[in-house]
C-alpha cells in the first residue's frame, strides 16, 4: 500500500505546489491567522474528513479514522508567517505588505493537506486514526502548540511527528537527532538608567551607553568563562539602543538579547549569570538597571525509539538519499511541547533550493518545492513504522 500512497503523492505534485503558493501570497501573522484556518478547514470540508477549528486559539485538528485497528498519530503542520516584507522576485510573492511566509511553513501546510487528500482514497485499509495538526502561531511566543496540548485535544494520541523544511539543507536529505534536536529559546531585555547630559561634560553624567557597552562585553563572558565548556549555550545581544543625537549623552540605554540552551540548568544558570552582571556593572557605575527576562520554547527533544523509527521510515522514501544524525539546531521551535507531552520526533527535510542560499526568515526566503512530496512521503512512512513496531 505504501507505495500505492508515494505514487499518488506525486501524481498531486502540481496541485501541492499550486495550493502552497497560494497560501505563500496571503500569509497572516501569528494569532491572526482566521482566513488561513478557514482555507484548511474548508478543505477538510470538502473531503468529508471530520475536522475541528479554534483548537487552542486558530489551530485546526482533522481525524481520520481508519477501516482497520491500531493506534492514534498526530501529524503537525505549522500556518502562521512573519512580518517581514517579501523582495523575491516570483510570481507567487506575498500579496500582504509586510508579512511572508519566510520559513517554510506554506509548504508545511500544503503538505499535510496533500497527505490528508491522498489517505481519504486509502481510509478503508488504514490502520489506526491520523490526526491531521494544523498549528497556529509557531513563530511568536508563548505559541500554539501549548495552547493546543493544554486544550487537551492530543490527549489521546499516542505519539506525534512532525517535518520542518529546511532551506539550507541539500534536497535529499534527512536530519535528526536521537536525542535534543532543536535548542530552548529565551529573551531577556534589560534597561540601563544612567543620568544624560551635554556630551562636552561626560562627568556630569552617568553614561549610560558606555554603562551598556561594558555590559554588552561582560555578557559575553558567560558562555566563554562561566559555562562548562562541555555544554552548549548561546547569547547574543541583537538590539542596543540610546540617544537621539551626537553631542547629549543618553540618560538610558535599552539592551534586547537571545539566550539558547540545551540543558535547563544551563538556562538557570545563565539567567542568575545575567543578573549578577548587570547588578555588579550598574552598582560599579552608580546606574540602576531593569531586567525582564521571557522564557521562550524549551528545547525539541526527541524520543529516542521514534527518531530511529522515522530514520527506518526514510529508508523507505527513494529521493532520500542521505539519511543523517545531526547536531543539535540552536534554532527553537513549539513543537517541543507536543514532545513533553507524548512520544514522537521532529526532523529535518533539505529543501534547498539550488542557487538561492537565502536563510529562513530572509525577505528573498524560498525553498525547492520538491521537498514537499518527499516531506509527506516521510511523515506517512513513519506513520505506518509506528503502527506495525
Amino acid at each position: 500500500m505504501l507505495n500505492n500512497i508515494y505514487k499518488k503523492i506525486d501524481e498531486l505534485y502540481p496541485e501541492t505546489v499550486e495550493r502552497r503558493r497560494y497560501l505563500h501570497q496571503y500569509p497572516e501573522l501569528s494569532f491572526q491567522e482566521m482566513k488561513t484556518a478557514q482555507y484548511i478547514a474548508d478543505f477538510y470540508e470538502e473531503l468529508g474528513i471530520p475536522y475541528r477549528t479554534k483548537v487552542g486559539g486558530n489551530g485546526v485538528i482533522a481525524t481520520l479514522k481508519g477501516g482497520k485497528p491500531g493506534k492514534t498519530v498526530g501529524l503537525r503542520a505549522d500556518f502562521d508567517a512573519l512580518p517581514i516584507q517579501d523582495k523575491k522576485d516570483v510570481e507567487y510573492k506575498s500579496k500582504v505588505p509586510g508579512v511572508m511566509h519566510a520559513c517554510g511553513h506554506d509548504g508545511h501546510t500544503s503538505t499535510l493537506l496533500t497527505l490528508a487528500k491522498v489517505m481519504k482514497e486509502f481510509q478503508d485499509e488504514l490502520p489506526g486514526t491520523i490526526e491531521f495538526i494544523h498549528q497556529h502561531a509557531e513563530e511568536q511566543v508563548p505559541g500554539g502548540a501549548i495552547a493546543i496540548v493544554e486544550s487537551g485535544a492530543l490527549d489521546h494520541i499516542d505519539a506525534i511527528f512532525g517535518t520542518h523544511l529546511w532551506a539550507t539543507t541539500p534536497l535529499g536529505k534527512l536530519q535528526i537527532t536521537r536525542d535534543v534536536f532543536m535548542a530552548g529559546a529565551d529573551r531577556f531585555e534589560i534597561t540601563i538608567k544612567g543620568q544624560g547630559g551635554h556630551g562636552a561634560y561626560p562627568h556630569e553624567t552617568k553614561d549610560s551607553i558606555v554603562i551598556g557597552a561594558q555590559l554588552i562585553t561582560e555578557l559575553q563572558q558567560i558562555v566563554s568563562r562561566r559555562i562548562d565548556p562541555l555544554e552548549t549555550a548561546v547569547l547574543s545581544v541583537g538590539s542596543f539602543h540610546a540617544g537621539d543625537t551626537f553631542n547629549v549623552i543618553a540618560d538610558s540605554a535599552k539592551i534586547i538579547g537571545t539566550v539558547r540552551y540545551l540543558n535547563v540548568s544551563i538556562q538557570e544558570q545563565i539567567i542568575k549569570e545575567i543578573e549578577k552582571i548587570i547588578k555588579g556593572v550598574c552598582v560599579a557605575s552608580e546606574a540602576s538597571y531593569e531586567f525582564n527576562y521571557s522564557k521562550g520554547y524549551p528545547p525539541v527533544v526527541n524520543h529516542k525509539e521514534e527518531a530511529l523509527l522515522v530514520m527506518d521510515a526514510a529508508a523507505k522514501v527513494d529521493e532520500l538519499h542521505t539519511i543523517e544524525e545531526m547536531k543539535p539546531s540552536m534554532g527553537g521551535e513549539d513543537f517541543a511541547y507536543y514532545l513533553m507531552k507524548k512520544p514522537g520526533a521532529y526532523f529535518f527535510t533539505g529543501a534547498n533550493k539550488e542557487g538561492h542560499d537565502y536563510p529562513h526568515h530572509h525577505p528573498k526566503f524560498d525553498f525547492d518545492e520538491r521537498a514537499m512530496p518527499i516531506a509527506a512521503k516521510t511523515l506517512i512512512s513513519a506513520y505506518f513504522e509506528f503502527q506495525n513496531r
